[in-house]
């Protein structure tokens, strides 16, 4: 019978993890994080052949890591979403947001909105659609989504996605309305495509040339860095907003005390943070 060794990190391995996370991707992982280590590094550690996390740090200690290093983040960064997640954030936006920017943008009617941290796309995808639901179809709306993760960008742009994720969030009838078989699997529709674009993004640098939005989602993304990074952040993402837009933050996530910035509004069961 064949079975697994498992070796423990060794304490300084632990701590060039730590380092080289950080370093990346601003992430910061506290001393009692080894079971998140190996549960994120083990299919790493078995595509690149290796037997252990430490035979992993090993390679980060070379010159030549850069691009090991930036593999070992993306398997750090948390990809979990799906379809109209947190519907009662959806509901505020349908009910609330979008009346007030249906008569304030009607000479232009152009609104842009920013799915950050957007994951494999269906968070972005999900703004397009309620676009399209609730009457902008001869609207110019356009989505920008966003990752670190190079993979889960290159996923989103697909626009193509399995039965299990089409079966979470996703109401039957906008799966029949918005996408098309495709073998076993669902293609989005060129409607709701043309709609959204993806990009790979560290929030960490420069905002400048992104914006100016109406609506910013940056939602269970701030948990990760430290006050620092995080205060660091939301000044450059107000920074990309107009002034009455909205940012949506998870519900363990707050604006860091930036009152100057922002308001914080509550909206029934949900909290937006209004950009001033």
């Amino acid at each position: 019978m064949e079975t697994t060794c498992v070796i423990d990190i060794l304490p300084e391995n632990y701590r060039v993890l730590q380092e080289s996370v950080y370093s990346q991707v601003g992430i910061v992982l506290d001393d009692n994080k080894q079971y998140l280590l190996e549960g994120r590094l083990s299919p790493l550690i078995m595509q690149l052949g290796l037997r252990s996390i430490n035979e992993l740090c090993g390679l980060l200690q070379r010159a030549d890591s850069a691009e090991i290093g930036h593999m070992v983040a993306e398997a750090m960064t948390t990809n979990e979403t799906y379809f109209f997640r947190e519907p009662i954030h959806f509901d505020a936006i349908r009910t609330v947001l979008l009346p007030r920017l249906r008569v304030e943008r009607r000479d232009s009617r152009r609104l842009r909105f920013w799915s950050a941290a957007s994951s494999s796309g269906q968070e972005a995808y999900s703004l397009a659609m309620l676009m399209l639901e609730d009457g902008f179809r001869d609207w110019n709306v356009h989505v920008l989504g966003t990752d670190f993760c190079s993979k889960v960008v290159a996923r989103a742009n697909a626009g193509l996605y399995q039965q299990l994720e089409v079966n979470r969030g996703l109401p039957a009838t906008l799966l029949v309305k918005y996408f098309q078989r495709c073998g076993l699997s669902w293609q989005i529709r060129d409607a709701v495509r043309a709609m959204v674009r993806f990009e790979t993004i560290d929030l960490r640098n420069s905002m400048r040339t992104l914006g100016p939005f109406d609506l910013v989602l940056c939602r269970n993304v701030m948990i990760y860095f430290d006050t620092a990074t995080k205060r660091k952040i939301m000044m450059q993402i107000h920074n990309t907003m107009f002034r009455g837009g909205w940012l949506l933050l998870g519900s363990a996530e707050t604006t860091i005390d930036l009152d100057g910035l922002f308001e914080r509004r509550s909206l029934g069961g949900t909290t937006v943070y209004v950009a001033l």
